[in-house]
């Protein structure tokens, strides 16, 4: 109930982590994301709307908005460069093995995803909540090259970063996003798995 709590009202706890913590919101932030992205069995942390919520808390000077970016950016790239190690030398077990730690369905999709798009999806993956967590994973199991690996992650990385820090220092904090920041956070929730909903859509209707 708490983590439901934090997720509609990331904006209040963000002032409350500021209020009580100071400079030490940096290490909070960059440790939420970096367990976001690396590791497989923590998907549901609210990568997306902490993001926006820590660039619109960074337009009133809260924070620095450059340095969350670069913070943030590392976070990311280390979480899923994890990620893939993990996949990469115990992968092949969880998929041999009933695991309840981990959801194999959605392993399975993001599997298949990986193997339509390719690296591409390391990129796609990361605007995607639990694809973002699974990719890198399945990018380890299928023992894709490092090097292309780690050059999806950077390009994904920065763009998933910055996109959301900027977008929340922009308009983050205009009355309308404001005052209906709960809203505004099902809307980014919602886009954010309107893909997952449209290739579901899409397959049921395939198959009939």
């Amino acid at each position: 109930m708490y983590l439901i709590d934090f997720i509609l009202h990331v904006d209040q706890h963000l002032i409350e982590f500021i209020t009580q913590y100071g400079l030490w919101i940096y290490a909070i932030l960059f440790l939420i994301i970096f367990v976001e992205t690396g590791l497989v069995v923590m998907p549901f942390l609210p990568g997306d709307s902490l993001l926006f919520a820590a660039g619109a808390l960074a337009a009133t000077g809260a924070m620095n908005p450059w340095l969350l970016i670069i913070l943030l950016f590392i976070a990311a790239v280390l979480g899923d460069t994890l990620n893939y190690h993990i996949g990469k030398y115990i992968g092949p077990r969880v998929f041999e093995t009933n695991s309840r730690w981990i959801n194999k369905e959605y392993l399975f999709k993001t599997q298949a995803f990986f193997e339509k798009h390719g690296g591409k999806t390391i990129i796609f993956a990361r605007f995607l909540p639990f694809a973002r967590t699974f990719a890198p994973f399945v990018a380890g199991v299928s023992q894709m090259n490092y090097r292309y690996f780690i050059s999806y992650n950077l390009i994904g990385g920065i763009c998933w970063v910055a996109a959301f820090i900027l977008l929340g220092y922009w308009f983050g904090n205009l009355p309308a996003v404001k005052d209906n920041f709960t809203h505004v956070i099902f809307a980014i929730i919602f886009i954010s798995i309107l893909p997952a909903l449209f290739a579901f859509a899409r397959e049921k209707l395939y198959k009939k």
